[in-house]
């Protein structure tokens, strides 16, 4: 008597009649996504085989298959000034999916997104749809900058002058000196009046 429980398969199924002496090989097989928890033969536990013989069949005799769902590792790691949520090592299910965020700190932006060793660009999020393997997704950060562009009209100076780059978050700063004979009249800052400051 050979039977199968869910998300599987054994082959033959049901009552099979055999004559006493001989042989009969049971195939079992998971559905996709399953695997072979373990098969129990007259109630005793041969693990999780997946093809049993009875050879010289001299009594009755049972055999019963069981399966599970598979499960994949998927790992996830973040660089310097940024997160990868969830991060770690995450068991997800065959054929279902998994969502990671990538979260990058202050003065900082995604760089790039790794997954299986293969760029996904500076995206920030990324869904393993229909899970059937191990991944891992990497995320890499960069700080950011911005420029500073300095002028002075005729008669004076600004130093640093031109086009500066400055890292978000730190600081620059700016002498105005005029020519002799002539005074500061304005310093505008992003076009609002800073007044006569040096």
């Amino acid at each position: 008597s050979a039977s199968a429980g869910s998300h599987g398969s054994i082959s033959p199924s049901g009552n099979s009649t055999v004559n006493s002496g001989s042989n009969l090989t049971y195939n079992i097989t998971p559905d996709a996504c399953y695997q072979i928890s373990d098969v129990l033969v007259d109630g005793i536990s041969v693990g999780p085989v997946s093809s049993y013989t009875f050879t010289n069949i001299s009594a009755n005799h049972s055999i019963s298959a069981s399966f599970i769902q598979q499960s994949f590792i998927i790992t996830a790691t973040a660089g310097t000034n940024g997160s990868i949520s969830p991060a770690g090592s995450t068991s997800v299910l065959c054929g279902t999916n998994m969502t990671f965020n990538i979260s990058p700190d202050p003065c900082y932006t995604i760089l790039d997104v790794v997954v299986d060793g293969i760029s996904q660009g500076p995206v920030n999020s990324y869904t393993f749809v229909n899970t059937t393997a191990p991944h891992t997704i990497t995320a890499s950060f960069q700080q950011l900058s911005y420029t500073v562009t300095a002028t002075a009209g005729p008669d004076g100076s600004i130093s640093p002058s031109g086009i500066s780059n400055v890292t978000c978050g730190s600081g620059i700063t700016y002498s105005i000196t005029p020519n002799p004979c002539y005074m500061i009249q304005d310093v505008l800052v992003d076009g609002v009046s800073q007044g006569a400051i040096t």
